[in-house]
């Protein structure tokens, strides 16, 4: 997982330090790979515009473009990128620029000369992928430091989460853990979402309520799906490592990246009749949104109409029924699918995909409904339209028991005396409900925290908040005693020590060996002679 410093910041009122937060993350128990300083561009990497353009004259696939940074003379640079064209602000790399990994020349390519080079967000560390160049917004200023136009005092945090700590899959999972393992205070979450009114104008239809517990479904029309979304949204996707697709698309992997909820937005118009959660049908098929066909085996689970599949649940969309430029009226999508229904599904079909990620490993069936109509209040925010039905179809949550912790039970695995206020304060910050009675606490942990089954799970949580430093090392105490020495023994060591005091060595051998590889070490019968 990665995310944008700058996004973590929002969660708290205090500045937030690249070396005490990557400290408190790892001992979180998350493992904090990379930071990338984005701050760190060099200045000679500026706003630049494509003033003309012309095709090299010795490679097809290469232009030669004229660009302005806002000196007194244009710069000409040869360009490959499939979206290069005049009119076009783009990053641009002068002369002399460091981007990571190398350094920008005067070169020739093709025998033409180039004095720079034309960014993409990958080659700037942006992005992960990348179709072509960044395009920057029309009203930037020309020659201005990449740096400062798209405001990259941040930092892209790369962590490493293990299976069991899917909460962090989230924003909101580091934020809390950041606050739990801090004195920063957390802000009270602003993720303002409309309380829409249960409708039942579209029938969603679950077979199969254990593999799908719990299934939302919105309808919000006349969007207007060509509206430019806000900066720092495109920017916190982009350094989330995700790329920019259309406005609702952006907006559900925006809450996705937010809450750790996946999220599906299908185009409502191309769905005929009721939609169904239920197993594929053997030898069906379905071309996903990235135009792989797959057939199904019939143990998938999928998302269908009377049509046939429309997505492979919970972990990709069908490309004929998916959100387009051109949608107006949206179906979206917010379910909890258990992870065994998931689990392995996508690599069967050579796919690895955000939602798949987070499936697998369980996500929060407490937020399904906040998360979608967030969601829509963002669309309705930012592409207009608005929310003309809604269902939330409930069936066999996972039921979570109270687990009981006892004071002495702690103190046996940490070693040492803990106060039961010490405690309380430690479930406390967790936000784990509990009562508290003659040295047991009864805990309730939050639905987005899975991990927590058995009373050991809470001891490793009351360790690793009380810190693993403040636990005293103590070596064991034990009395050692001196045993007499057997005379045999003595003996023996006297002698080997006065015969390699007289020039003899002695030889170890294998205790273990057959007589006809020892036989075949030496052909001398009679080796002291």
């Amino acid at each position: 997982m990665q995310f944008s410093k700058l996004w973590l910041q929002e969660f708290f009122d205090s500045s937030l330090d690249d070396i005490d937060l990557a400290q408190t993350l790892t001992i979180a128990g998350i493992e904090v790979e990379e930071i990338q300083d984005l701050s760190g561009l060099s200045d000679q990497i500026v706003v630049g515009e494509i003033v003309s353009m012309e095709k090299h004259p010795d490679a097809d696939r290469l232009n030669v473009c004229q660009v302005d940074v806002g000196s007194k003379e244009l710069l000409q640079i040869v360009c490959g990128a499939p979206n290069a064209r005049q009119g076009i602000k783009i990053p641009c790399a002068k002369v002399g620029a460091q981007l990571p990994g190398f350094d920008i020349k005067k070169a020739k390519l093709r025998g033409v000369e180039s004095f720079g080079m034309l960014c993409s967000a990958k080659e700037l560390g942006l992005s992960q992928e990348s179709d072509g160049l960044y395009e920057l917004k029309s009203d930037l200023m020309l020659g201005q430091p990449v740096v400062d136009a798209l405001a990259l005092n941040d930092s892209i945090y790369h962590l490493s989460i293990t299976p069991n700590r899917a909460d962090c899959l989230s924003m909101k999972g580091i934020a809390r853990e950041v606050e739990a393992l801090s004195d920063l205070t957390l802000k009270k979450f602003t993720s303002e979402y409309n309380q829409i009114p249960s409708s039942n104008t579209q029938e969603i239809i679950v077979e199969d309520a254990t593999l799908c517990p719990r299934y939302v479904g919105l309808h919000i029309q006349g969007v207007d799906n060509k509206k430019k979304l806000p900066e720092f949204m495109t920017h916190y996707l982009e350094r989330g490592g995700i790329s920019s697709i259309n406005p609702v698309v952006d907006i559900t992997n925006y809450v996705l990246l937010e809450t750790g909820q996946p999220l599906h937005a299908f185009d409502k118009d191309k769905i005929h009749g009721n939609v169904s959660v239920r197993k594929a049908i053997k030898d069906e098929s379905l071309m996903m949104i990235n135009h792989q066909e797959i057939i199904f085996s019939g143990e998938e689970l999928v998302i269908a109409d009377q049509s046939g599949p429309l997505a492979l649940a919970g972990i990709m969309g069908g490309l004929l029924s998916s959100s387009q430029e051109g949608t107006t009226n949206i179906f979206l999508e917010s379910a909890y699918f258990d992870p065994a229904a998931i689990s392995g599904r996508a690599r069967s079909f050579s796919l690895n995909t955000d939602s798949s990620h987070r499936f697998e490993r369980g996500v929060d069936f407490g937020s399904t409904l906040n998360a979608a109509q967030y969601a829509a209040s963002l669309i309705i925010k930012y592409c207009g339209g608005s929310i003309s039905a809604s269902v939330d179809i409930t069936g066999n949550l996972p039921q979570r028991s109270a687990i009981s912790l006892r004071t002495k039970r702690v103190a046996d695995i940490m070693g040492m005396e803990i106060s039961d206020t010490e405690i309380k304060a430690i479930l406390a910050k967790l936000q784990f409900e509990f009562t508290y009675e003659k040295g047991i606490f009864t805990v309730n942990p939050p639905t987005y925290r899975f991990d927590m089954c058995i009373e050991e799970d809470l001891v490793e949580e009351v360790i690793r908040l009380y810190g693993y430093d403040n636990i005293p090392a103590l070596m064991p105490s034990t009395e050692a005693l001196m045993l007499p020495v057997d005379s045999r023994k003595k003996d023996l060591k006297i002698t080997k020590d006065t015969l390699v005091n007289l020039g003899y060595n002695e030889v170890i051998s294998y205790s273990f060996i057959g007589k006809v590889v020892e036989e075949g070490l030496h052909d001398n019968k009679n080796p002291i002679k």
